[in-house]
């Protein structure tokens, strides 16, 4: 049986094949922006995208969904940048450059080297401010593992459409707990939020279809930050939350950065 720090129940090929869809698709990055590439084992790297407003500003680590790559984020980085916001975008193996093949246990692993290449990006760079973590989907493993682990170094946790269980949200899909081989029904992110502290704000659509609002909400009452916030976006769906509620969105997050 799987424990919180083991993923390798996730890794078989069939589940991989159906939680991950990896899309080989590379941009040059805008005037604003420049790409860093993470070694994270024997000939694979992780390719990242840093989106600079300034120096001096608070900075997002970002980690994506199932389904997109850091070249997907050039049209949504100016919307941060603009409300005073750096963000540096991650993929995951298979993904965008990224070389290797993603599951689960790469996954979470990755987010560490991406973390410290992170830090050391913002330190050769003179920056200055608050760092924050924000997972989307997918991205809120990642997310939670870093604010479990490191919370000397980050200020704050973001998670937009997130999923509290994946035995939960495996077994809603088709996957009985007992296939899954996972004895904890936290696992990972419920276990792992119980242990943050820091200010955490939890976004997701009351109407999401892929990740139901029970998931982000359990997320938010299990959180163990004292200063936490759940943004509910009316008739937002997994995909739409942009789209339905812009306006209170980034006034979150904007509150969130500048309140810490």
């Amino acid at each position: 049986m799987a424990d919180q720090d083991d993923y390798t129940a996730l890794d078989r090929p069939e589940l991989v094949r159906f939680v991950f869809y990896p899309r080989q698709w590379h941009t040059n990055p805008p005037k604003n922006a420049t790409d860093y590439v993470v070694p994270v084992g024997s000939d694979i790297s992780i390719t990242c995208r840093f989106y600079v407003r300034d120096a001096e500003l608070p900075t997002i680590l970002y980690f994506h969904g199932n389904g997109e790559v850091v070249a997907d984020h050039d049209s949504l980085a100016p919307l941060y940048n603009e409300r005073g916001i750096n963000l540096f975008v991650a993929d995951y193996r298979g993904y965008g450059a990224s070389t290797g093949s993603p599951n689960f246990s790469s996954m979470v692993d990755d987010a560490h080297p991406i973390f410290d290449a992170f830090l050391g990006v913002l330190s050769d760079g003179g920056f200055t401010s608050r760092v924050f973590v924000m997972g989307r989907s997918l991205g809120s493993v990642s997310a939670i593992e870093l604010a479990s682990t490191y919370p000397d170094q980050i200020s704050g946790l973001i998670i937009e459409s997130g999923f509290a269980s994946t035995v939960r949200l495996m077994t809603r899909l088709g996957y009985p707990q007992e296939y899954l081989g996972i004895s904890d029904p936290g696992f990972p992110n419920l276990t792992k939020i119980r242990t943050v502290t820091m200010p955490t704000l939890i976004i997701h659509g009351e109407r999401d279809s892929l990740i139901p609002f029970e998931e982000g909400k359990d997320l938010y009452e299990n959180a163990g930050a004292q200063s936490k916030l759940i943004l509910v976006i009316p008739n937002g769906d997994h995909n739409t939350l942009l789209m339905e509620g812009m306006t209170e969105y980034f006034k979150a997050i904007v509150e969130l950065v500048s309140a810490v």
